[in-house]
């Protein structure tokens, strides 16, 4: 399927792209190679081939979510480069009057 250069033009535009006048010929030769490319795969037999969203195994990489003892609050502000009543203490984002 060949694409014109009008529709390189469109495409352009739509994508908000100035392009060269050597840019839109080469755009329409490589756009047309990719559609032909595409129109052999369709013609690909894959009755045979069940649908499928991944060819991977699935499975769960996280650890299993178990509660357990809470960390020591010493112990989590240890690092925190600025606490006040026992929690971290951050510069505010929204002032009010």
């Amino acid at each position: 399927m060949a694409i014109s250069r009008e529709q390189v033009e469109h495409i352009a535009e739509l994508a908000k792209l100035a392009l060269t006048e050597e840019e839109k010929i080469l755009y329409a030769e490589q756009l047309s190679a990719i559609l032909d490319y595409f129109r052999q795969l369709q013609e690909v037999d894959t009755s045979g081939i069940p649908p499928t969203a991944t060819v991977l195994p699935i499975r769960n990489v996280f650890r299993p979510d178990e509660p357990g003892e809470p960390m020591p609050r010493e112990e989590l502000l240890r690092n925190a480069p600025a606490q006040a009543d026992g929690c971290f203490q951050v510069q505010p984002i929204l002032e009010f009057d």
